[in-house]
């Protein structure tokens, strides 16, 4: 496969599987198994998070938007280290401190996530007049990220006995699967640019994500609104 198809077989499967809008969510033996741990067993746990953090399309698809057009690998390392500070930090929390909050809402935010690197990188906020410290939205993005993954972790009623040492696991895990998956993303993207492809598609491609982040949030509203939890 060339990396031109290469690199757009990657947003057109985030496309494809946005219809599913928890599909990332821990389910099935995994959430069983969660649910019935008593005391730390960091392996699963680790396990779990680096499942989620590669099968969490809307998380991928926010990373895949901050590093479309980082060319250097310093620059990569610094935006990937603030996001996973923010969402490490929401993440440990958010499950700690038994935060309440919306988990459709958080996704929604999630989904406006990907919009606006999507934006970001099309040069809307240029021809606005106004350039975000993408730093500092990198990191806030990151934030709301990790409260996503504390709700799906709190939704499974996780046992107060071991609960710190598995947790850990689970976000160590988490950082795993976005380095697994990140390297995968950036070689792809890297071989793309080498291709005259990459001028002429990267506005396509940046256009699917800004519409692949309109469904995300559109879903989540429209589940939270269904759900009666408004």
């Amino acid at each position: 496969m060339s990396p031109t198809r290469l690199a757009l077989a990657v947003l057109a499967t985030l496309g494809l599987m946005a219809p599913a809008a928890f599909a990332h969510a821990i389910g099935g033996a995994d959430a069983e198994f969660v649910r019935n741990t008593v005391g730390a067993d960091p392996f699963p746990f680790l396990y779990l998070g680096a499942k989620h953090m590669v099968t969490g399309y809307d998380h991928l698809a926010f990373l895949i938007g901050v590093i479309f057009f980082l060319y250097r690998l310093r620059d990569v390392l610094i935006y990937v280290t603030l996001f996973s500070l923010g969402h490490s930090t929401t993440l440990l929390l958010g499950v700690l401190a038994d935060l309440n909050v919306s988990a459709y809402l958080v996704d929604a935010v999630i989904g406006l996530s990907v919009c606006y690197k999507a934006f970001d990188n099309l040069g809307g906020f240029k021809r606005l007049g106004y350039q975000p410290d993408n730093r500092v939205a990198v990191g806030g993005f990151g934030l709301i990220h990790g409260l996503g993954l504390a709700t799906k972790l709190q939704e499974l009623g996780l046992n107060e006995d071991g609960l710190v040492a598995n947790l850990i696991a689970f976000n160590v895990g988490v950082e795993i699967g976005q380095l697994i998956a990140l390297s995968i993303i950036v070689l792809a993207i890297s071989a793309w640019r080498t291709t005259e492809s990459f001028g002429r598609l990267a506005v396509a491609a940046n256009a699917l994500l800004f519409f692949f982040g309109v469904i995300l949030t559109g879903e989540q509203l429209a589940g939270y609104f269904l759900a009666g939890d408004a």
